[in-house]
């Protein structure tokens, strides 16, 4: 799996976190999430996969908190791994980033999560404001598969 981001450090124990994320897209438009994580400001929404829930529920539950949305997944795009400090969670992570190419079906309440902001945006716009290096590479494949680029 590719690793993207810098090298784990030497003797730090890591975590590995699992996680699902989306790239939604919607009438030729791309959603990003914005939050306030320093280096993480535009990523693609999802997140961390709890324990028993597989990364498409994961994905679905993460997508209904942070963009208010329900989506339809389509094709699993690829995946990629990081080292990272997650700050929320004062722990080493390798994170695990499962990316899925998924359709906005609709809007059915607000973002519960107070961190991430939903914002709908030219695809190419998107992909040259994601944060995550990772997260752009595979975007920019979903965007292939759609037919976008």
């Amino acid at each position: 799996m590719k690793r993207f981001g810098p090298p784990p450090l030497p003797n730090q124990r890591y975590i590995r976190r699992p996680g699902a994320y989306g790239v939604i897209l919607s009438g030729g438009r791309a959603m990003l999430a914005v939050n306030n994580c320093k280096g993480e400001e535009w990523v693609l929404p999802g997140g961390g996969i709890d324990p028993g829930e597989t990364p498409l529920r994961a994905l679905h539950r993460e997508a209904m908190e942070e963009t208010g949305h329900r989506i339809r997944v389509g094709c699993r795009i690829g995946a990629y791994k990081r080292f990272t400090y997650m700050l929320e969670y004062d722990m080493w992570a390798e994170k695990i980033c499962h990316i899925y190419l998924c359709h906005a079906v609709r809007q059915v309440a607000s973002p519960t999560e107070p961190d991430h902001i939903p914002v709908w945006m030219d695809p190419i716009d998107a992909a040259a404001m994601l944060s995550l290096d990772g997260d752009r590479v595979l975007f920019l494949a979903g965007l292939r598969r759609a037919g976008l680029v």
